[in-house]
């Protein structure tokens, strides 16, 4: 069985900042339009996005009733 490719995917996500400064996430809207509620975050810490490419932090969530990871990495400011 071939193993499942991979895509980057940028997408709005609504935050919530703690007040000792973690970002929470709340809720993501994918590509199709549709916004998903995360029902819980379990682990942040930082690692390598390895199937898509990226370093930046791993959110370990919960959407659905199944953890999932998402990724929070920088993009350059391409302002001039």
């Amino acid at each position: 069985m071939k193993e499942p490719e991979y895509k980057k995917t940028y997408v709005p996500t609504n935050i919530h900042f703690t007040t000792e400064g973690q970002m929470h996430p709340r809720s993501l809207e994918w590509t199709d339009g549709i916004e998903y509620e995360v029902d819980g975050v379990k682990d942040i810490k930082p690692a390598a996005a390895l199937k898509a490419g990226g370093q930046g932090d791993r959110y370990t969530i919960l959407m659905k009733g199944i953890w999932r990871y998402i990724f929070l990495s920088t993009i350059p400011n391409m302002a001039t």
